[in-house]
Order: structure tokens, then sequence, then C-alpha cells
């Protein structure tokens, strides 16, 4: 800022153009920081907020009085104290009278005041009839005790105070929210009982830790059931910084094939919630979930069922999706941004929020004190004056009736003053009576009394804090109430795959010769007995289920992932899979599996290298799949061989088609998630590996070439057992095209 002094000119101020408009700018702003936008530590509450309450209270609003139109209120907080807006000072006064936006309600309403499903569908003004509620006397029983300062109103004919000598932490206890320039508040709302125990800790202890007070106050409590699922560190972060976010989520309840949400985070209303799960359910993501409903009432102002597909869904996994998806839960963000004791907006942690709270209510008490001390000596003052009059009656009644100017005389006689003489003055006939003298001199008895025990809690800073002890537990005994929102321990909350939202059922796969891709329900289908289309037959097929990935295999080596619910179905001839991916040119489909993510497979080519792998590093979401067996570009994959429990059960039986037999552990194959694999066993020139099998190695073997079948015993085993990579040994001749080989008990 410049500090060069504006030049007058024929009583005509001027300056720089950039200097005015950076000192309105700011000038703005301070007063939306400080005279809109954000609550003040004492009281907790925004200017409008003050002044609706403090004209409420002028009105005669009271807890026990009648509601007046809503209209009426309105319009003395414009017309005395607040000239802005009707709507956002009426929208203002609204938000102080809701149950469910505000833990402790200030304002009393009466008519429609807005739901928790719609804040805003409160009726006008004019309709709206409007009281204080007991719970905001804390703010002004002490409000004429000479407890606070007093302002000129915008047009200096009335005053107004400058805060409300609040009696609790209202700051803490409904929090507020506010956007101001350049800053912003967003202070969540606590239970009463908690705050209260709270400051009474740190007024006792005011050494101690945010981690001791947060032992007294674990976390916010909104004015709903939901369930606050943050964590406890994470609120002691919260409190120790002023920063951070709470989460909420809701309350259900499973009843057979029906899902019952029973309460919803703060300020979330019902209707929204529909709108979201409706969406997925039209978009066709949830179709678990058949149906959606609101069955909310006066009794139940929370029920939305969601009608389920069948008994065996599993609900918990359904409802972490839709608190991962759906404002079912819900972030709020904690910034505690407010105006201090010295008048400068800070961000405060939880003990500087309270310390500064407890000594400005200290500060409160003693001026309380102070203002009654002063009362009591000006009544004891009078009343000495009086008791002396009483006491010398006659001499009283004489200067009076025999002087034109009584009052020196009565003072100079009786050693008075002013006001002692005033009072004598004032006396009426009925009040000379010997019964006043008594009624006097017990007033002084008690008045004395007061002011011993002033002057002591004055004199003494431990006094005032004993008071101020038994005044929040007195409050606390009087307005306190449970926790609402229950703190829980949970899980972070995950939406589930595409795959994982289907109902599990049993599906073929059937892939053509030509690359088109079709699957049935069951795994009873004889895929090679379907029909297709002409100049076209079966390749392959899995046996799988709908929530699960179907993986592709090309001649290159590649694998392409395709979720099975979104295939065509077996009743059509199918659709072309090129048209469902993005192969490279030239790449023809030899093979298809589908299984859960961990289960492993035995992935190789003909010339004998290979290497076991998961079905989950087979998937990809590129559409043009993923490299996972490098080869040759003349070298064929073999089938993909899936392996049942844990690989250290088998053996591997490999078969070149030249007759050789080979078994090895197969614990002695690599698990990689892609590459060329390890040598499995040694072939000559042009040698090819005609059959992999897995085998126990306690049973025997039978092998089919051709129509003939032959057997090898557990004892003949031994000869064809070896180490990966070796040659094995050949198999009796005539029985060297092994097209098959099992165990038999």
């Amino acid at each position: 800022m410049s500090d060069s002094v504006p030049s007058l000119e024929n009583g005509i101020e001027s300056r720089p153009l950039h200097e005015f408009t950076e000192q309105a700018y700011l000038d703005y702003a301070m007063y939306v920081i400080l005279d809109r936008a954000l609550p003040h530590i004492v009281d907790g509450l925004k200017p409008v907020q003050r002044r609706i309450i403090y004209a409420m209270s002028e009105l005669g609003l009271k807890a026990s009085s009648k509601y007046k139109k809503s209209a009426r209120t309105v319009g003395d907080v414009l017309g005395k104290f607040h000239p802005h807006g009707d709507s956002a000072c009426y929208e203002a006064m609204v938000l102080l009278a809701q149950p469910f936006s505000y833990r402790y309600p200030l304002i009393d309403g009466q008519g429609n005041w807005g739901s928790a499903d719609d804040p805003k569908s409160f009726a006008a003004m004019r309709y709206t009839e409007a009281r204080l509620t007991p719970f905001s006397q804390l703010l002004l029983d002490e409000l004429g005790q000479g407890t606070v300062d007093w302002q000129p109103n915008f047009d200096g004919t009335l005053k107004e105070p400058c805060l409300l000598p609040a009696r609790l932490p209202i700051l803490l206890l409904n929090g507020t929210s506010g956007i101001a320039v350049g800053m912003a508040t967003d202070i969540p709302p606590h239970n009463l009982r908690e705050v209260s125990q709270a400051c009474l800790h740190l007024l006792n202890h005011p050494e101690a830790s945010i981690g001791d007070l947060c032992q007294y106050l674990p976390a916010p409590d909104y004015p709903t059931p939901a369930e606050i699922v943050t964590g406890r560190d994470e609120c002691l972060k919260m409190y120790q910084t002023g920063k951070g976010s709470i989460k909420m989520r809701a309350l259900y309840q499973q009843q057979a094939d029906e899902i019952i949400i029973t309460a919803l985070p703060h300020q979330v209303s019902s209707n929204k919630i529909i709108v979201q799960i409706a969406a997925q359910m039209q978009a066709k993501k949830l179709p678990l979930v058949t149906d959606i409903r609101d069955e909310s009432d006066h009794e139940n102002p929370v029920r939305l069922v969601l009608s389920l597909k069948s008994k065996r869904v599993d609900s918990e996994a359904l409802m972490s999706h839709l608190f991962a998806t759906t404002d079912l839960e819900h972030s709020y963000r904690v910034n505690m941004n407010v105006i201090g004791a010295d008048g400068r907006p800070q961000v405060k942690n939880l003990k500087l929020l309270l310390q500064e709270w407890l000594d400005a209510r200290l500060n409160i008490i003693e001026q309380r004190l102070r203002y009654r001390l002063e009362q009591v000596e000006q009544r004891l003052h009078l009343l000495e004056g009086l008791l002396t009059a009483f006491h010398n009656i006659d001499e009283v009644i004489r200067i009076i009736r025999l002087k034109d100017e009584p009052k020196p005389l009565l003072k100079a006689r009786f050693n008075l003053s002013d006001e002692q003489s005033e009072a004598i003055l004032s006396l009426r006939l009925r009040q000379l009576a010997k019964l006043e003298q008594g009624k006097l001199e017990g007033e002084r008895d008690v008045l004395s009394s007061e002011q011993s025990e002033l002057q002591t809690h004055l004199a003494t800073p431990e006094s005032l804090k004993q008071k101020l002890q038994g005044e929040i537990e007195k409050d606390t005994e009087t307005f306190g109430d449970e926790r609402r929102s229950p703190l829980v321990t949970r899980g972070a909350a995950q939406a589930l795959q595409q795959e994982q939202l289907q109902n599990k059922e049993a599906i073929t796969v059937i892939l053509s010769a030509k690359g088109w891709v079709r699957a049935g329900k069951g795994h009873e289908i004889d895929a090679e007995k379907l029909n297709y289309r002409s100049g076209d037959q079966f390749r392959a097929a899995t046996k799988g289920y709908n929530h699960q990935s179907a993986v592709f295999f090309d001649n290159n080596g590649r694998a392409y992932t395709v979720a099975s619910h979104k295939l065509p179905s077996a009743r059509s001839l199918g659709e072309p899979l090129a048209g469902l991916l993005s192969p490279p040119n030239g790449a023809q489909f030899h093979h298809v599996i589908s299984a859960e993510p961990k289960q492993a497979y035995l992935l190789s080519t003909e010339v004998g290298f290979g290497f076991v792998t998961q079905f989950t590093q087979l998937q990809s979401k590129n559409k043009a799949g993923k490299q996972v067996l490098n080869k040759a570009e003349d070298v064929r994959c073999r089938a993909p061989l899936a392996i049942e429990g844990k690989i250290e059960q088998w053996q591997l039986a490999v078969i070149s088609d030249s007759g050789y037999l080979l078994l090895f552990p197969l614990s002695e194959l690599p698990q990689m998630a892609k590459g060329k694999g390890v040598k499995l066993m040694n072939l000559k020139a042009e040698e090819k590996i005609q059959l992999c099998a897995l085998v126990s190695g306690d049973k025997d073997l039978q092998m089919q070439s051709g129509k003939r079948q032959f057997s090898l015993k557990v004892s003949d085993l031994e000869h064809y057992q070896g180490k990966r990579a070796q040659r094995g040994k050949a198999l009796p001749r005539g029985f060297r095209n092994i097209s098959a080989l099992v165990e038999i008990d």
C-alpha cells in the first residue's frame, strides 16, 4: 500500500486509481471476513445470526412466549440491525431452526421449516411462526449484566451487542460454515457433554495436550444417527491442525431379499440417493438391485428400500460399492477458521479454541460479577442513607417541612451524598412505617453478604474458575444429551468391478475357428455340436461364470480380456471377437480360458519353453491385449494348462512327437507374468512337444495312441523321471503318437 497523502483540489479528493481500488477491495474483504462470513469464538455466531437472536429477544419471543410470524422478526432485523436482503436473512433464520441442520437449534419454529430431504423447502416467512428455544438463553441470560460491549446500529439510532455472552462454546456445539474473501470456515457440530468435559479438563489441567482432550471429545457429533467412520487417529490429527475431513456412512439392515437404509449422512437427501442409485440401475451397472423405494414417513424419517435380485446377494459387498459410488458415504471438510478474541481470523486447533473460549468466558464472568458488585454497592449506599433517615425520622421530617431547600441541609446534617439525599426525599409517606425499616435492614444484610461473596470471587482467580466450572456443569445437566452419531471403525468402501456385480451363473464360452465368440448358460453345453456359420467350426471352449473375465490367446502369444457377461448369447451364432477387441492384423484366436484371479496356469510353446502364471496376470484393460508369451513367429502356442491346488503336489509329464517322456516336479518352473519361459524338455531339431499333462506321480498312467492304449505302472514311472530340460526316456515302440494321458487308480 502506498503512504502517499491524497491531494485536495476544490474540496475534491484526488487519488491514483490503483490505490483507491486496492484500498476499496481490502475494505470489502475485511468486511466480509469480520462482519459477514466467519463466526466469532465467543458466541459462535455470524453477525446476521447474532442480530436475529438479539432481535427476537427484544421482541419478547422467549421459549415460554407465544409464537410470532417470522416476517415480524425479519422486519425487525432488517429495519433495526441488518440492512440486507430479506430472503438471505430469512434463510439464516431457518437454518437456526432446523433440527436436522443444527445440533442444538436456537429457534423453535412452527409451520413448514423444511425437511431433511429438502432443507430449502420451507414456507415463506409470512406463513411460518417462531420463538426462541430454551437453549438460546445460554446466549441471552447475561446480556444486560455488563458482560459485553455495545455498538451503534447501522443508522446510529439504537445499540446492539458486539457479541452475545455464551455460557457454553456454541461454536463447537453447532458448528458453522462460510466463505469469505480468500478464506473459508467449516466447523462441525459436537456433543454438548463431550465438549463440556473437554472444557472442564482443560480448565483444571492447562498443560493438557490435544490428545488428552480427545479422550473426552473424540470426534464431531452430527444431528443424524449415521455412523462416523473416520478413525480416531485421523480425528486427532484434525484437532491438532484445525484442518481435515470427516466421513459419515449411512445405516442399513438386511431383511430377506431387501436392504433397508434407515439413516443418511448429515445434509444428504433421500431424493439424491434415489437418483444416484437409479442412474446406475438405468445404465445397467447395478444388476443386483431390481428396485428402490422411498418409504419414509413421520415415524421413519429415512427408510429407503433396495430390492435385491436374490437372497444370495452379498449385501456387505453391495453396500460397500454404494458407499464408494454414491453419497451414502459422505466426506465433510473441516477448517476451524474463526475470529479469535483478538478480533483476527485464524485456523485454530482444538486446545487453542477451547482455551480462548475459556479465557473469554472467565472475562465475561468477571465483568458480570463487577457489574453486580457495583449494583450491590450502589444499593447499599442508598440503604445506608435510608436507614440514617429512619433512625432520625423526626428531624428529617422537620427539615423537609420547614425548609424550602431541604437537600443541602440533609447532606450537611447527616453527612449524606446526593444519591442518598435524593432517595430520602423520594420516600412516600406509607414507606415511613416501622415495618419498612426492618425490610431495609434485612435487605442490607443480604446485600452485604452478597458483596462479601462477590469481592471474594473477584479477588481470587481460582474462585472464578470454580464458578465457571459450576456453571458449565449446571448447563450440561440441563441441556446435555447422548451422542447421536456413533463412532465406528469400518474398512474403506470399495467399488465393485462390473463382473462382481453380476449374479453368479455358470456359463460356457465358445470360440470358433474363424474367431466368432458366444457364451451359453450352464456347463453342460456340448460346444462341438453347436451350429456354426458355413465354413466355420469349433475351435475352443472354457467353463466359467458370468462374473469372471474370459481371456483369449492369439497365435502371436498375446492375451485379450473380455467381461464374460458382455459376450453374445449362445442362442445366436455369436459375434466376431475382432469387433470387441483390437488385435493386430493377421492375428488368429486359438484358445480361451476363464477362472478366478488366483488360478494358476502353465503357458508353453510347441518348441518346449514355458512358465507358470496366474489368471490375473493375463488380464488387460487394453483392447489391443498384452504380450504374454514371447516366441518366434512360426512357433505355435500350446493351450494353457490349468493347475488345480498347490503347485508342489504336481509333476509335469512332457511328451515329444518322437515318443520321449519326461516327468519332473512342476515347482521347478518359474512363476512369471510374461516372457519366453524356461526349457521344459531337451528337444532335437524339428522335434515338437506333443503333449503336456499334470500327474501326481503316485498313480498309474494310461496313454492313448490312435485306437491303442497302454499303461505305465507307478513302479515304471521312475524310469521316466528326471529334471527339467532333460531329454527324458523313449516310450515303447508303437506308442509314440500320444494323443491323451490320464491317471488311473
